[in-house]
């Protein structure tokens, strides 16, 4: 099945509402998918309610002490997690003595037999380009990009397309998607940020756009996703219709 790293160098694009929600988009097709927070900040581990100890961590992994799926725990919805902790910063400091680091998850999933089953995996990645990030990037069978709709978080999706090219010499070209965020039609930033992203990734840019939602905070705020917390809201339908897209495309499967 498809693992999908969820990762912008640029911080504040809406990666953690972009995982939680099209998990929950999957758990509502049936396919209970495996989430990795992977981010220290452990975002979408407070999202969902998620009091984990270190030890109950993907950081576990990482130091050598337990596999995978070991760490999975069942939420009310529908979906497996594994979450993050502020500790696992600690990995991104041990760059020097665990190189093995980087390639760590994608051996993980390969020994566990997760990368070759019918789960979808999605991992949360934290901005920070490092070891975490990478050992991400190098286990994903694609990388989807969310870029808010400001100038900023554009000029972060060009750094992370450098990075991505960057990362050719060590394994084949990564596909990715980028997916336009916060987006308000005929807002003016929003249609210059659209234009831009068209003309430089085109064949690369998801047609489906997620607009700018209160509903969507509000549902985090709540520790619940856009399909329990308001199931006919516009937002719902957009992250109905990125899963539709990634299906109609191939890039997953239902």
């Amino acid at each position: 099945m498809t693992t999908i790293a969820v990762f912008n160098q640029k911080g504040g694009v809406g990666k953690t509402t972009v995982t939680a929600n099209l998990a929950a988009a999957l758990a509502r097709h049936g396919a209970a998918p495996l989430v990795i927070d992977l981010d220290p900040q452990a975002h979408l581990t407070a999202m969902w309610r998620v009091n984990a100890r270190p030890a109950e961590t993907i950081l576990r992994f990482y130091q050598g002490t337990a596999g995978i799926a070991d760490l999975v725990q069942h939420t009310r919805h529908g979906i497996d997690f594994i979450p993050s902790h502020l500790e696992l910063s600690k990995v991104d400091t041990q760059v020097v003595r665990h190189r093995d680091h980087v390639w760590r998850l994608k051996l993980g999933l390969t020994a566990e037999m997760l990368a070759d089953t019918d789960v979808p995996i999605l991992i949360d990645c934290s901005p920070m380009l490092g070891p975490l990030a990478f050992s991400a990037l190098f286990a994903a069978d694609f990388v989807l990009v969310p870029v808010a709709a400001d100038f900023l978080a554009l000029n972060g999706a060009v750094l992370l397309d450098r990075t991505l090219s960057g990362l050719a010499k060590f394994q084949p070209r990564i596909p990715r998607r980028y997916l336009l965020n916060r987006y308000v039609p005929g807002q003016v930033t929003s249609e210059k940020v659209l234009g831009q992203l068209s003309q430089r990734w085109g064949h690369e840019l998801m047609r489906t756009r997620i607009r700018e939602q209160e509903v969507l905070g509000a549902a985090a705020g709540t520790g619940e996703d856009i399909f329990a917390f308001a199931p006919e809201s516009a937002a719902a339908h957009d992250f109905s219709f990125l899963l539709d897209e990634l299906v109609e495309n191939e890039l997953l499967r239902l």
